[in-house]
């Protein structure tokens, strides 16, 4: 059950943290950004790139991000200064607060709020795009029904040339979600995905089936799956594994609140496992929804713009394209807020356990400067389309910046705590809670990975991608 201000949360029952988990990972990262940036990068070849990042960088970091909130009782602020001492706990998290120079402790707690401030930002981004989703959403729904003609071109056109109404529709999404985290953890956040998510999952399998049936469908086949390596690029992996932590809700602290959440007999490494394989599946799934739109429509249209731009125009000319548009940007929505509530209940969280600043105030404040925030990225197709740097505006910046450079570089300083500050053996007995008795061989290859494998791996994709830009 959930708490009041001064206990802890705690998911209702298992299928609460898996459905909110899993709602807050495959967001518009899988079914909105995943197929442009595949395309991007060629298709099949980054399929496999994203795949073995998933399970060889994503998955051993959000086992971490898991251990740290379960470990701490905390969100990920509160957590970072119990670690350095700044806050009185039972059970000491690292071997000695007092080991830690000060200089350390003000780069943990800076750090922490890189990260917080990394999670505003990209919940204000992603306001903006759900606003999209749900403008889009209604038109063609209007359209659906009769009321209206709808246009695909004419669609975008209005929305991109008016800033307001993409403040308004941001403003919608803000309250929708703002009501949901306001209420508590379950009667909100986990009543919501207990409905939602069985929805989504109904109508993106009827997704699948249609887009299957499409003439281009084996030709979107091969694209998804025959790998071309000659496609990618040299910031190619960071890409992907900037994405993997995008779609994992990695970096954002996120999963640190969940873990958090979590009954004391969880178990982590399985738990991780089924979230990361589950947001896979979806990745590909939604790969397999678009590329066939793609291929019917206007190839040369590759980015952002994709859902906006081809897949309404195909909606529009097909047989039946209406019904299919409504269901497909419903289903786009349903994963938008999914995603969104995860970020503002990670958001309300840290600032209630920080603070004591009760939920409903917290989510109210919260949404509120993430409005004033996002009037940049609304406002970047009209009133701010001067702010660009060569061919990308501010919104392809503001996306650029914060996944490919920022979220990696905060995942790394969550993952440094989780293994070199953390008691291990707190993090060990984690990987010892099986009904088949103990683990002590999966937690060594998890660490070993983490800090030997995972760790410099995403350095080294940083180092290639800065490499890229400056040459």
């Amino acid at each position: 059950m959930s708490s009041s201000s001064n206990k802890s949360p705690v998911w209702g029952t298992r299928l609460g943290f898996y459905l909110a988990a899993v709602g807050s990972a495959f967001g518009l990262g899988n079914l909105w950004r995943f197929p442009y940036v595949a395309a991007e990068n060629g298709g099949g070849a980054f399929v496999l790139l994203y795949l073995a990042s998933a399970f060889l960088i994503g998955l051993p970091f959000l086992i971490g991000e898991l251990l740290l909130g379960k470990l701490s009782r905390s969100s990920l602020f509160p957590a970072t200064l119990k670690m350095i001492g700044e806050r009185h706990i039972v059970r000491s998290l690292t071997k000695s607060s007092d080991s830690l120079s000060r200089v350390e402790k003000s780069s943990y707690k800076s750090l922490a709020w890189a990260s917080m401030i990394l999670n505003l930002l990209v919940l204000s981004y992603y306001a903006v795009i759900s606003g999209w989703v749900l403008h889009f959403l209604i038109r063609i729904f209007l359209g659906f029904v009769g009321i209206s003609v709808f246009n695909g071109p004419e669609s975008l056109s209005v929305l991109m040339n008016n800033g307001w109404l993409q403040i308004l529709l941001t403003g919608l999404h803000l309250i929708v979600i703002g009501v949901i985290v306001g209420k508590d953890l379950e009667h909100g956040l986990e009543r919501w995905v207990g409905y939602a998510m069985p929805v989504f999952a109904l109508l993106l399998g009827l997704m699948v089936y249609k887009s299957l049936s499409l003439d281009s469908a084996a030709e979107a086949l091969r694209f998804l799956i025959y790998p071309d390596f000659s496609k990618l690029s040299i910031s190619s992996p960071a890409q992907a594994i900037g994405h993997v932590f995008f779609t994992l809700s990695i970096g954002f602290g996120t999963m640190v609140t969940f873990g958090s959440y979590l009954r004391d007999e969880s178990y982590l490494p399985l738990a991780g496992l089924r979230v990361a394989t589950l947001d896979s599946v979806i990745s590909v799934l939604a790969g397999i929804v678009i590329f066939p739109l793609i291929l019917m429509g206007d190839q040369k249209v590759i980015g952002p713009d994709l859902f906006f731009k081809t897949v309404p125009e195909l909606f529009g000319s097909m047989s039946g394209g209406l019904l299919f548009g409504v269901g497909f940007f419903l289903c786009l929505y349903l994963a938008s807020l999914g995603a969104s509530i995860g970020l503002l209940e990670t958001l309300v969280a840290n600032l209630r356990e920080t603070r004591r600043v009760p939920r409903r105030i917290s989510a109210i404040g919260v949404t509120s400067f993430c409005l004033l925030v996002a009037l940049l990225p609304a406002l970047s197709s009209n009133l701010l389309s001067f702010v660009r740097i060569g061919k990308v505006g501010l919104l392809g910046l503001w996306d650029m910046i914060l996944i490919n450079w920022a979220l990696p570089l905060v995942a790394l300083f969550i993952s440094q705590m989780v293994c070199w500050k953390l008691r291990q053996e707190l993090v060990s007995k984690e990987f010892e809670q099986t009904e088949s008795g103990s683990s002590a061989l999966l937690y060594s290859h998890w660490l070993f990975v983490m800090r030997f494998v995972a760790t410099p791996l995403i350095v080294i994709a940083l180092a290639l991608q800065a490499w890229a830009l400056f040459s």
